[in-house]
């Protein structure tokens, strides 16, 4: 797959920017040539320098199986076209529906080759998104254990420059449907809304 037009690197020290408002994120892995995709509502950024992220993730979710084997993930934030892909493959669970990318057609492109990641660590990326960031595992045993918690440095990210630019999110000159989801529970997101200036 090819790299969508508008992938624009973004600096590490403005990626905890991308998560700051609390969207509902992406989760992607891969390993021994096995690729997943889950949605996560609880992911949010930790820290500054190495910017580093926080994502919960299930021990019944073959996306976990593919972080901790693999040591690294992707998160990324999808837009308002893409609610209904993110609840069905929220929903569904490649442990019993192991083709959902194929059924729900998942766009899926390879991120650019990044030092210290094979091609088989490599999590894949999902197309229309609005940014992805991709992340190391920082082990935590004791938390992802009895808490679900994975820790994650982020090593790489990019952004949709129509909707974040200079390390700021411009929500208000883009296009609404590069608004990013915020999800309540029972199916239902929120899109990003209006900016308030103080």
């Amino acid at each position: 797959m090819t790299t969508p037009t508008h992938f624009t690197p973004v600096p590490l020290d403005k990626a905890y920017r991308l998560l700051n408002h609390g969207p509902t994120v992406l989760v992607s892995a891969a390993h021994a040539g096995q690729r997943n995709v889950m949605a996560a509502a609880w992911a949010c950024a930790l820290d500054f320098a190495p910017p580093k992220v926080t994502v919960v993730l299930d021990k019944a979710t073959r996306t976990r199986e593919l972080v901790e084997a693999s040591g690294h993930f992707a998160l990324q934030l999808p837009t308002v076209p893409m609610a209904a892909l993110t609840e069905a493959i929220g929903t569904e669970s490649a442990h019993t529906h192991p083709d959902k990318l194929q059924r729900h057609a998942v766009p899926l492109f390879d991120a650019p080759q990044l030092p210290g990641i094979t091609t088989e660590q490599s999590p894949p990326l999902v197309q229309g998104c609005a940014a992805w960031l991709v992340c190391r595992v920082i082990p935590e045993p004791h938390n992802q254990q009895a808490y679900d918690l994975f820790i994650g440095e982020v090593v790489a990210a990019w952004a949709d420059e129509r909707v974040f630019r200079n390390g700021h999110w411009e929500f208000d000159s883009a296009p609404d449907d590069l608004r990013t989801l915020h999800y309540v529970a029972g199916g239902q997101f929120y899109a990003t809304g209006a900016s308030i200036k103080v």
